[in-house]
């Protein structure tokens, strides 16, 4: 069976990836900034918009197979895929706000978690180790030859955190974007024998580890978009979208690069060219 084709983006068409990055970048720092207790997940959904609006820019979750918000709000035992709506968020609640924005017909793809008000201490280890374990991915983009490099290095890293081990979904992977969201490769968050395709310039990526606090299995609630885990446990995700060129990487979704968070892992990245 053939393998779906990957497309090779040339450097203007990252550069025109990195504005769609840098307005999204905008659009979930309002977002976060405007979950605390009290607010619904649709008041969310409402300032991301505006932010993308007055940047100009569209939405590439808002009517893809008719998902009716421009972003996904996935609270507590809600992975992937949440509808804002009237839901109101509890202190203590632990949120995943994913988004995208499109500029010239171009791509990009972000999430970060948030914990509202005060933080069980379990569910900041949960945010700070999928965090941390996404950016370790994302070190492996640079050093890798292969994608699988990538799962590779965030299970690696998941599995040597002390503590309570936490479940890395394989359910739910990151993917090739582009001139769409969702392109191939696969990217997988775990180590496995297949090692996928060669990393090579001209590829984009979003690199997205979900991991939860108990067992990784899941169920899609009847609105047919919200994923949940089965056993009530709390889960959460973080992610970015990379592009690779001549140069190195850059993370185009990252005020500087990924300059801060990579430093430690021994990369530099490099701005588009």
């Amino acid at each position: 069976m053939a393998q779906p084709r990957i497309q090779y983006k040339t450097n203007a068409q990252m550069r025109t990836m990195r504005e769609a990055g840098l307005v999204l970048i905008k659009a979930l720092d309002a977002a976060v900034a405007a979950a605390r207790p009290g607010i619904t997940t649709a008041e969310i959904d409402k300032v991301f918009a505006a932010v993308l609006a007055e940047a100009g820019a569209t939405s590439n979750f808002l009517g893809y197979y008719d998902f009716p918000a421009t972003i996904c709000t996935s609270v507590n035992e809600e992975v992937v895929h949440g509808i804002p709506g009237n839901r109101v968020l509890a202190d203590g609640d632990i949120i995943s706000i994913d988004g995208g924005a499109i500029v010239d017909g171009w791509h990009s793809d972000s999430a970060r978690t948030v914990i509202v008000g005060n933080a069980d201490p379990e569910d900041q280890r949960l945010s700070d180790v999928t965090e941390n374990a996404m950016w370790h991915g994302i070190a492996a983009a640079a050093k890798g030859r292969f994608v699988g490099d990538i799962g590779a290095a965030i299970d690696d890293y998941v599995s040597s955190v002390p503590g309570k081990p936490l479940g890395i979904l394989e359910d739910y992977v990151g993917h090739g974007i582009g001139s769409e969201m969702h392109q191939a490769p696969d990217v997988l968050n775990y180590r496995t024998s297949h090692r996928g395709p060669k990393l090579k310039p001209g590829m984009c990526l979003a690199i997205e580890p979900m991991l939860v606090r108990g067992g990784i299995e899941t169920v899609t609630l009847e609105d047919d978009w919200t994923v949940v885990t089965t056993d009530g446990a709390r889960s959460c995700q973080w992610e970015h979208t990379v592009a690779i060129h001549e140069k190195g990487i850059w993370v185009l979704t990252a005020p500087d690069g990924g300059a801060s968070r990579l430093a430690p892992l021994g990369v530099t990245p490099v701005p588009v060219p």
